[in-house]
């Protein structure tokens, strides 16, 4: 029990500084790109409810000082109120963990039914005791007597359950973020157990204050990159959802430069200037998010920008004139929220479909032709995961196509190359150009490779038990695939499952320069070799060619693009450079297959350079697989 002038325990500097903080804290919330969950809801609303507290707090020591006639009804009246916004803080502590750990239903309800009974609870407590004298009184010489402290029991038992949410359920916050939220809810127990020791009551609201910058610094902190204004990917998600759920418009201006698309390729300080002008002065209200370091998107709100079209045409002309200073490649893509996109929040996905159908220094204004595209994007990305999924290795949907290949030696198709095709339900024939990247880009290339292989393996069986003359089927492979360390144990499965000799298969892959996969590719030839499988080189003479390299490979054939093909067309030098080296490759052991032979001109030309084998529309478009019957031979 204790007995002393009411304002001797009070300094208004606790107050004052909280609401500074708290003031200073919603400006750089404002003014930075913050998440818009309904945690950050709560986590303003906390922030509202300790100013008021602070301002309940100055206020009534203030009341106090002015009143001479010993009625202190104001006094009690906005200590009442100073109370119920804290222990209201208190419970959205409650309320913001619970949401932050996602707690299922069967156990959020009795927390938070059992955290709203101990709110309710000592805020009535408190109102009674109050007006009845019994916890807190002011006599009229203005000495304050206490009987027993209200809120310190609410307190502390809010502290309890807090404490068990964030012990029964820590698995569900990340380990560092839970001791960063452990030690500001210590120090804010320091703060309020020494004033107490002390007898003060100056800081109980910046107690309350030090969570809340935990919360902030922890989970709503700026996703900035200070140097260029832009935020990170997540942060776009969030904005997309946000205006969809509120129905506003946006347009979003994307700016892709292939040259800093790699890590560690930093964007010039001068071009980061001129992105951050372009942002911060072409839209209102526009936000700049970087998706990598090469790539950025702006968006801005439609309605904000009702002349947006002139200010396009701008930026356009504005980029034209950056362009002729920096000289970096570039493909930018505008366009106007679409709501199946927003719906699904697949703007990045969406534009870098469209990045894969333009050309560098492209600008591309979207169409519903594009919509359109991503759409069958779309489609055949969850086919190729459904067919990955399942993994049966004779899926209708991946057909098995080839092209005969025309023997020189003995003037026959014998030989020939298996190609994929996709046939699915609600968009019917795709061809590899459309789905081979996607399945690369995605990691289900491996499984189309053993369903391609598969289903060669069991037509080169019917075409031998039918009594065909086949020396081999080429089956192309991905150097992606290379690095799977089950890789050639599943090539080797599938061919002796089947039933058939080895050197009726052959493996068609094309050289890459990194050494990673060319030691893999190498371990893998070697590998397979010794059970009698052929390995083609493809596409040489398109991109790298690394003649060393290629020596060091035991490849069997090297096939030369159509390209080389058309170039030894074009003049006597040219034709002499590919002959020179499919000679040189010969005399070497290697086999030639010439493709994209189009006619008897070619044909002619080709083996007059070496050629052992030949391929292309003078003899066969691709077709399915069973009609190899005919043009392979009874042997």
């Amino acid at each position: 029990m204790g007995q002393q002038l009411y304002f001797d325990n009070y300094t208004p500097v606790g107050d004052i500084l909280v609401m500074t903080i708290c003031i200073v804290m919603l400006i750089l919330v404002s003014v930075s790109y913050v998440t818009k969950t309904k945690n950050y809801s709560i986590f303003l609303t906390m922030i509202s409810y300790l100013i008021f507290a602070a301002i309940a707090d100055l206020a009534h020591h203030e009341w106090y000082t002015y009143i001479k006639d010993g009625n202190y009804t104001p006094v009690y009246a906005l200590r009442i109120v100073y109370h119920a916004l804290l222990f209201s803080l208190l419970l959205l502590y409650v309320v913001y963990i619970v949401e932050m750990q996602h707690l299922e239903i069967s156990k959020r309800i009795p927390i938070m039914v059992t955290a709203t009974l101990v709110y309710t609870s000592v805020v009535i407590t408190d109102i009674v005791s109050t007006l009845n004298g019994t916890s807190f009184k002011l006599n009229k010489d203005g000495t304050a007597v206490s009987s027993f402290n209200i809120f310190l029991v609410g307190y502390i038992l809010f502290l309890v359950i807090i404490v068990f949410l964030m012990v029964a359920f820590r698995d569900r916050i990340y380990k560092k973020a839970m001791f960063g939220f452990y030690g500001t809810m210590a120090m804010s127990f320091v703060i309020l157990f020494n004033q107490g020791r002390h007898g003060q009551s100056s800081y109980t609201v910046a107690s309350f204050l030090l969570p809340i910058i935990a919360m902030m610094y922890l989970v709503h902190s700026t996703p900035y990159d200070v140097e260029l204004g832009a935020i990170n990917v997540m942060a776009m998600k969030d904005m997309v959802r946000y205006n969809y759920e509120k129905k506003r418009e946006l347009l979003f201006m994307s700016l892709y430069m292939p040259e800093f698309d790699s890590e560690g390729e930093a964007i010039p300080e001068e071009l980061q200037s001129t992105i951050r002008k372009f942002a911060a002065e072409f839209f209102k209200k526009s936000v700049l998010f970087q998706i990598n370091n090469g790539h950025m998107i702006l968006f801005a709100p439609k309605k904000k920008n009702p002349d947006h079209e002139n200010r396009l045409n701008k930026i356009l002309n504005s980029f034209h004139d950056e362009y002729e200073r920096f000289k970096f490649d570039y493909k930018v893509i505008i366009g106007e929220s679409i709501d199946e996109i927003s719906r699904k929040n697949e703007y990045l996905s969406f534009i870098e479909n469209m990045h894969r159908h333009m050309e560098i220094n492209e600008v591309r204004i979207v169409d519903i032709d594009d919509v359109t595209a991503f759409k069958k994007y779309e489609y055949i990305l969850d086919q190729l995961e459904e067919i990955y999924k399942k993994h049966d290795l004779r899926d209708e949907r991946v057909l098995a196509y080839c092209q005969p290949v025309y023997n020189i030696k003995t003037q026959k198709y014998d030989t020939a190359e298996a190609l994929m095709r996709l046939k699915l339900p609600e968009i019917g024939m795709v061809f590899p150009d459309q789905f081979i990247p996607i399945a690369e880009e995605n990691g289900y290339i491996h499984v189309l490779t053993e369903i391609i292989l598969q289903k060669t393996c069991d037509e080169i069986k019917r075409l031998i038990e039918e009594g065909y003359a086949v020396k081999r089927i080429s089956v192309n492979v991905s150097v992606l695939e290379l690095h799977d360390e089950e890789f050639t144990n599943d090539i080797d499965r599938i061919i002796d499952s089947s039933g058939i000799p080895n050197e009726k298969v052959a493996i068609e892959i094309t050289e890459s320069r990194s050494d990673s996969d060319f030691m893999a590719l190498k371990s893998m030839i070697e590998e397979l070799k010794v059970k009698g499988i052929k390995f083609y080189l493809d596409d040489f003479g398109t991109g790298y060619s690394n003649m060393e390299r290629i020596m060091e490979l035991p490849f069997d054939i090297i096939k030369f693009d159509r390209s080389l093909v058309i170039a030894s067309d074009s003049d006597e030098k040219a034709e002499k450079m590919v002959g020179s080296l499919a000679s040189m490759f010969a005399e070497l052991n290697y086999r030639i297959l010439y493709e994209g032979v189009e006619n008897d001109v070619d044909e002619k030309r080709c083996i007059n350079m070496s050629a052992s084998y030949l391929q292309g529309y003078k003899y066969s478009k691709p077709i399915p697989i069973m009609d190899l019957r005919k043009f392979f031979s009874k042997a």
